[in-house]
């Protein structure tokens, strides 16, 4: 019997094109859109990963990976997410690889979410949001976020692909929650995080 997330993850496989620039995200939805990219190997122009995880199980496939240094953009990035709202904003990051989702999402032409109707809700914020934080500046950035009324919780013994730490941050309002991603950017040390609202998605496939 085949669970909901494999169903949102065949469902997006529908928006898929020859000669497309796939771009691929982390997490366990994400996982199963990757199982059926099997058949398009020979079809898409070209697949960047959103993580080293995700890029493992794409070279187990043969899929042609590449960074995303070497392509001009991205024309279709198909991703989970941990919550979202009805005007497609998300929290993700829960895997800890926001940075580079949000980074590959902006490159695109079209963001497809493919998450549970479970993870809708009306108000973004109980679960945690993902900071990003280079390792010297973590108690710094920490501090900042308890002045925006947020609880950090450092992720002992994580790291993200690109040697940072991250803290999950409870309690932060998220009313205004463009607003909140704008002012957790403009703490220094903060590299990414996992409030998606500058970048929302364009569609949510969800069963």
């Amino acid at each position: 019997m085949t669970t909901a997330k494999q169903r949102c993850a065949e469902q997006a496989l529908a928006y898929l094109k020859e000669g497309m620039i796939l771009g691929v995200g982390t997490g366990t939805t994400s996982n199963f859109f990757i199982q059926g990219l099997a058949p398009w190997r020979t079809r898409l122009e070209a697949v960047v990963a959103s993580s080293e995880t995700t890029a493992q199980k794409l070279r187990a496939l043969n899929m042609p990976l590449v960074e995303l240094n070497h392509v001009n953009g991205i024309d279709l990035y198909v991703d989970g997410a941990d919550e979202i709202n009805e005007h497609l904003q998300m929290i993700k990051g829960g895997g800890g690889a926001a940075t580079r989702e949000k980074i590959l999402a902006s490159a695109s032409k079209q963001f497809i979410c493919i998450a549970e109707l479970k993870k809708s809700v009306t108000l973004l914020g109980k679960f945690p949001i993902a900071v990003e934080v280079l390792p010297m500046a973590r108690s710094f950035v920490a501090r900042e976020i308890v002045k925006l009324g947020g609880h950090p919780d450092y992720r002992v013994g994580f790291k993200t692909d690109q040697g940072n730490v991250v803290l999950d941050c409870y309690d932060l309002d998220c009313t205004d929650f463009l607003g909140l991603e704008h002012a957790l950017n403009n703490i220094p040390g903060v590299v990414g995080n996992g409030v998606f609202a500058a970048r929302r998605a364009d569609l949510w496939v969800h069963e």
